[in-house]
């Protein structure tokens, strides 16, 4: 499924693009948790084309999607980003998105498309 699709029925906004063509990238799998510790040991092989979602609206997401080697994380249930996110987002170079929708409207959308 491809970022702007993504983007268009989760009703998300760009929090920062590191990279203009994200939108036409395709992501085929999605990995939901709030716990950190839990994408570490349970991505640390799958990371190729994984869309991040998270509702830890904290640079910990960030610093686990670097270490990960994730370009994008989709920020759940519309928490404030503050400027520290950001800026750490621009160093990192990952793509931030946001949406007001719950972590389980997200995970059930994209399922329903196709997404595992």
């Amino acid at each position: 499924m491809l970022m702007k699709d993504i983007i268009d029925m989760l009703d998300a906004r760009a929090i920062y693009i590191a990279d203009e063509n994200i939108y036409e990238k395709n992501y085929d799998k999605g990995f939901a948790t709030d716990l950190m510790s839990d994408a570490l040991a349970l991505l640390k092989n799958e990371t190729e084309d994984v869309l991040f979602l998270t509702g830890l609206s904290n640079v910990q997401s960030l610093r686990t999607a670097e270490v990960l080697d994730l370009d994008t994380v989709l920020f759940v249930r519309g928490k404030p980003i503050d400027c520290h996110i950001i800026e750490t987002a621009k160093d990192l170079h990952i793509n931030i998105f946001q949406t007001n929708q719950t972590m389980f409207e997200v995970c059930g959308q994209l399922y329903r498309q196709g997404m595992r």
